[in-house]
């Protein structure tokens, strides 16, 4: 009989791994060694297992030559690329912390996080998009101290690398091996946050080499699946359920774009026959309006993950009915867990995979607490969620202050956002903590408004936010993108699309018709930005 409180764990028959991340890899190419590893799709590169390794290994043993060791942090800066993929396993082999940096970030953002994080070798493309990185890093590189030494990829000193990699006794990998352990830091992944500076999520190999796996699991992945990643490696939505869930299975990763490109997406799943797919919604929502969408062969795919943030039921049921991803699944968790807490299980009924986060993850508990006294709220009440495990990230980067703030004492990381637990243990999010909505004394979630809204016949993607109001103190704005060859949307029209389906609360004031909405890289839309637009936008007093 479940119990009354919004607390669930699970156990599995399936164990955890006590390897390290270049042990696990080691394994997964003796027993697939010539099945593929890697495919770059733009470049048409690819790799076997057997290759794989040897690449990861001359590169290791590179950097082990350069005077890179165990504890020593590593910074690469690239898009999505087969050498991305091989940085990171040739940094776990030698025990090296590789630190994940945004493709995204200016010299001002490349700077803090050198320092922070005491970057000692920068590996980077020369360039990516319209940031020309070998210029913001000769820019940045006097003011950081520890930084000795920068790779440029496919440049002399990549090229050098790798030559020096060649001519080292690969024995060094195997003695290096046996001072390893699975708890060792391993990587750090910046995360924003309300401090205003993006905080260092150190994780270990246990981390992430276990989540990636269970994930993995939860999809059925065997060495026969090929897994399409458009979502970026410097994310733990690419590099741990991706590449990591892939390697720890012997399946196939497949790079379609440096970046997310829609049509790129659906010509690499076809021509790599792939059997998974992975995306935030906008990059589904994407991929299903792409023009000529029905003539590209999609058969092969069978599962997949949609996840980053939250996930449109209408979107759901399209990616089922019009992609034939039949066991789709969803997952729910933060960099700071490694990063799954929750997933949708492939023979959850349609209902549950589109109306929730799914279920607590093998070997890890959940809990939704009274965000004011902690307590455990009772099954059906919202509260924010927390949850306790193996996946639980080491600390944030030198700063246990922050580390503090974050995970309790009782070592149950408290995530920030809103959820309610069914009956059943199943866990629907309803927001961001931050991102509700009190409007006149009422509690709005937007997640709520934003589903309603996609029921719209014309409506593509829609964001709900508050903006300040003198009368209510906040007020309800909708961001909406239409669907190609329809009319913008009006305020009015829209309101009497609301009236009588929603209560008059709930019902967006304004409306602003976009064609993008500005979001991370990890295509999370940022309200921050939305809500500082609109104050200007619609001439409000700040509050």
């Amino acid at each position: 009989m479940p119990s009354e409180l919004s607390y669930a764990s699970a156990t599995s028959d399936v164990p955890l791994l006590g390897d390290t991340i270049g042990a696990n890899l080691d394994r997964a190419a003796r027993f697939f060694a010539e099945r593929d590893a890697l495919v770059e799709c733009w470049t048409g590169r690819r790799w076997t297992y057997r290759e794989f390794v040897s690449d990861v290994d001359t590169l290791a043993l590179g950097l082990l030559e350069r005077g890179i060791g165990k504890g020593d942090r590593v910074g690469i800066w690239a898009p999505n690329c087969a050498e991305w993929a091989l940085v990171q396993y040739a940094t776990a082999k030698i025990g090296a912390i590789l630190v994940n940096i945004n493709p995204a970030y200016r010299a001002h953002e490349l700077e803090y996080v050198l320092n922070q994080a005491g970057v000692m070798s920068l590996i980077a493309a020369e360039r990516f998009k319209s940031s020309e990185y070998a210029a913001i890093i000769e820019k940045v590189r006097p003011r950081c101290e520890a930084l000795k030494q920068v790779v440029l990829l496919g440049g002399e000193d990549w090229n050098a690398l790798l030559g020096t990699g060649r001519r080292t006794d690969r024995g060094r990998l195997s003695a290096i091996a046996h001072t390893l352990t699975a708890d060792d830091p391993i990587n750090i992944q910046y995360t924003s946050g309300t401090t205003g500076f993006p905080k260092g999520a150190t994780l270990s190999h246990h981390n992430i080499l276990n989540n990636g796996f269970l994930v993995g699991e939860l999809c059925g992945y065997t060495e026969a699946d090929r897994i399409c990643i458009p979502v970026p490696f410097y994310h733990c939505f690419g590099m741990v359920m991706g590449n990591l869930a892939a390697t720890s299975h012997g399946a196939c990763m497949v790079i379609p774009a440096p970046s997310f490109e829609a049509r790129a997406t659906l010509e690499a799943v076809a021509a790599e026959r792939c059997t998974s797919l992975y995306g935030v919604p906008t990059m589904f929502i994407a991929e299903l309006a792409e023009s000529g969408f029905g003539d590209f062969d999609l058969a092969s795919l069978r599962t997949g993950i949609m996840a980053g943030s939250p996930c449109p039921v209408e979107v759901m049921k399209q990616v089922i009915d019009r992609m034939g991803i039949t066991e789709i699944t969803i997952c729910y968790g933060m960099t700071e867990t490694s990063p799954v807490a929750t997933q949708t299980r492939a023979d959850d009924p349609i209902e549950r995979r589109v109306s929730s986060v799914g279920t607590v993850h093998p070997h890890l508990e959940v809990k939704i607490v009274d965000p004011e006294t902690g307590v455990t709220v009772p099954r059906g009440a919202a509260g924010e969620l927390c949850t306790r495990g193996y996946s639980v990230m080491l600390g944030y980067w030198e700063r246990p202050d922050w580390t503090a703030e974050a995970i309790d004492a009782a070592r149950w990381m408290h995530t920030g956002d809103l959820a309610v637990m069914d009956d059943e243990g199943y866990v629907s999010i309803i927001g961001r903590s931050k991102d509700m909505v009190i409007r006149g004394g009422e509690n709005i979630y937007p997640r709520e408004i934003e589903e309603f809204l996609y029921t719209h016949p014309h409506i593509l993607d829609a964001q709900v936010i508050g903006v300040p109001d003198p009368r209510y103190g906040e007020e309800l704005m909708a961001w909406v993108r239409m669907k190609e060859g329809t009319e913008p949307l009006s305020t009015e029209a829209l309101r009497a699309f609301c009236t009588g389906k929603l209560a008059h609360y709930k019902i967006p004031r304004y409306v602003h018709v976009v064609d993008e909405f500005p979001m991370t890289v990890t295509g999370k839309v940022r309200k921050v930005e939305m809500r500082d637009a609109a104050i200007t936008l619609l001439k409000l007093p700040q509050d």
